[in-house]
């Protein structure tokens, strides 16, 4: 199994030693470098070619995003992580801009990370759910689902199995609600996957936003056992 090699960056000493040790505990995750500065980061991901650089925002010397704008230009293979204490829309809006990989917030639980690093190195995008809201994302729409190849139609039931992860429920609530297994629900999520070119849970409501399917409006397409809970928000899938 490929290891995921990751340069942490984060100014708090105790904060970066503390991420060292979480990650030095899986069995597939190396720690290759730390830094404590954007200028010392950028040096050492070219220096020791990490395949995800996390990255705290707020440093001395160089800020966390000029450090991911120079990692973009000069290293794009390179995947950028996040992880900061701002729960602010600017921030999360110049890292997409940036084509960064994802943003994680300090306070989150230790799996969040440790599912965000793994995500992004496989290719995918992590971006926290509490930011990621459905206004954030009509406002991102043009962004386009990587890939130029026109997406092949969805059957009627991978239509609704799709509308069901886009509103949060969980492969065993999916199976429960259309009376099938949750090995079928995760053969239609890979093929849903396949025919759409959709591999992250960000993907998916951006997906969801264009069909008019978060909508309260549009809440009326759905049948009984696939209706949303008309009294609580869309919640963004934890995974896809």
């Amino acid at each position: 199994m490929k290891r995921i090699r990751v340069l942490l960056a984060d100014d708090h000493t105790a904060m970066r030693e503390a991420l060292a040790l979480l990650l030095k505990s899986q069995n597939d995750i190396d720690v290759v470098a730390e830094a404590a500065n954007g200028r010392e980061a950028c040096q050492k991901a070219r220096s020791f070619k990490p395949d995800v650089v996390v990255l705290d925002l707020s440093m001395p010397e160089m800020s966390g995003l000029k450090a991911a704008a120079i990692l973009q230009r000069d290293c794009p293979r390179i995947k950028v992580l996040a992880l900061t204490m701002h729960e602010d829309e600017s921030y999360l809006r110049e890292l997409v801009g940036m084509k960064a990989a994802g943003y994680v917030l300090k306070r989150a639980a230790s799996e969040e990370l440790l599912r965000a690093i793994r995500e992004v190195a496989s290719g995918g995008t992590h971006f926290d759910s509490t930011l990621v809201t459905t206004a954030f994302l009509e406002k991102l729409g043009e962004l386009a689902v990587p890939g130029n190849r026109l997406p092949r139609r969805l059957t009627e039931r991978e239509e609704a199995v799709l509308r069901l992860i886009a509103w949060g429920y969980t492969n065993r609530e999916i199976a429960a609600k259309l009376s099938l297994s949750v090995k079928t629900i995760e053969a239609y999520k890979v093929r849903i996957g396949r025919k759409q070119g959709l591999h992250s849970r960000t993907e998916v409501v951006r997906y969801a936003l264009r069909h008019g399917w978060l909508n309260a409006e549009e809440s009326g397409s759905f049948s009984e056992t696939e209706r949303p809970p008309s009294a609580n928000p869309p919640v963004l899938p934890t995974n896809f």
